[in-house]
């Protein structure tokens, strides 16, 4: 299975989990077949209440809902609720529970966002049932419709039915299930297609990604709450800069759920800027989307830039290519940049030690980290 890219889909924009949340709760209330979710983070809290909640009503009225969590990700989530769920009728599975096995085993995590619904509407984006969602954490997700969504859930159907994906519900559950793939009148025409990496075994997002950044001839704009990028990321990123590509960095400020990733990353600030890239650190809250807009191409979707999502984790990305949702796109990085504090070369320079000693620090720790692969 190879992503592909497929016409007459639409993609709506969703920022912020004030306009997706009430999104994916309508369409799965609306949901008459099935009910597909995957997710790397859920928790007991008050999110994660209203989810189960959504889901057993979608139960209770015959709706096959089919839940497949990260099991090291989903380590939060209460054994009580794991028992509302099942009690419910949702079939749920974990993938890759943590064992007695290798390291880098137990280091592969599934970390891939998805909401699929009946084989008609898609969800995607950085998400999950956290609370930190409903208020501390800025995020952005993509609803989609269209032929991609047969390939959002065959997506899905290979891992639920995996070796790796473990629990109650039967692996067959997702045998038959078909997409609803035909171009529907009235859709915009969007072209767009689903990218998937799965560690070092296949790297079709950062492939893609670099080919954008080295075609680019106008703007790379890129937000990721983890800007740890590989090397030939950063050397591309600098080649672009130097040939006159618009390259800006929309990053996290210093509210960070880890801020030793964000030290690691900032150690290469220097030459970025020195080379014309614009970084600008996002302040109201912390921002964990990841999307980027190379001129008219967008991806959207759970890849951060750091070792963990390129080396490690299953992941997975909407790629769109429009002119019109681009321009969507490229309105929210505006108003994020203005939300934003541009880090400007002559003030870099004059950082203090402190700040330089935490760059070496966690830098040198990200370089053992990287090695273990």
């Amino acid at each position: 299975m190879h992503g592909m890219w497929r016409d007459g889909n639409h993609f709506e924009l969703l920022p912020e989990a004030a306009r997706f949340l009430p999104a994916m709760f309508e369409a799965v209330d609306d949901a008459r077949h099935s009910v597909l979710i995957e997710l790397y983070l859920m928790e007991s809290g008050r999110l994660a209440s209203e989810v189960i909640e959504v889901l057993a009503r979608a139960a209770a009225r015959g709706v096959a809902v089919l839940l497949l969590l990260d099991g090291y990700g989903a380590m939060g989530l209460a054994a009580e609720d794991r028992r509302r769920l099942e009690a419910a009728g949702v079939a749920l599975r974990w993938f890759n529970p943590l064992g007695l096995h290798s390291l880098a085993r137990n280091l592969t995590r599934d970390h891939r966002k998805l909401v699929v619904v009946d084989g008609e509407v898609a969800f995607t984006g950085g998400f999950g049932v956290v609370d930190e969602f409903l208020e501390a954490w800025y995020e952005v997700a993509v609803r989609i419709e269209g032929p991609v969504v047969a390939d959002w859930m065959r997506l899905f159907s290979s891992l639920w039915d995996s070796p790796m994906s473990r629990g109650a519900g039967a692996a067959a559950l997702v045998h038959g299930l078909e997409g609803a793939s035909a171009i529907r009148p009235g859709h915009r025409g969007m072209r767009g297609r689903v990218v998937w990496g799965q560690g070092y075994r296949y790297q079709a997002i950062r492939h893609s990604l670099q080919r954008q950044v080295s075609g680019a001839r106008r703007r790379i704009w890129i937000c990721t709450p983890y800007f740890v990028p590989t090397l030939t990321l950063r050397r591309r990123l600098l080649r672009a800069a130097r040939r006159g590509v618009e390259v800006c960095l929309l990053l996290p400020g210093g509210r960070h759920d880890h801020p030793g990733v964000r030290y690691a990353g900032q150690r290469f600030y220097g030459r970025l800027l020195r080379a014309g890239v614009r970084i600008f650190e996002f302040q109201p809250s912390f921002i964990h989307a990841k999307f980027t807009l190379a001129d008219d191409w967008v991806s959207l979707g759970s890849c951060n830039f750091d070792h963990w999502s390129l080396q490690w984790n299953l992941e997975a990305n909407q790629e769109v290519e429009d002119a019109r949702f681009a321009a969507e796109v490229a309105e929210l990085f505006q108003r994020n940049f203005a939300a934003s504090r541009e880090i400007r070369r002559e003030d870099w320079a004059r950082r203090s030690r402190w700040q330089r000693f935490r760059e070496w620090l966690y830098g040198t720790l990200d370089g053992l980290l990287t090695r273990l692969r």
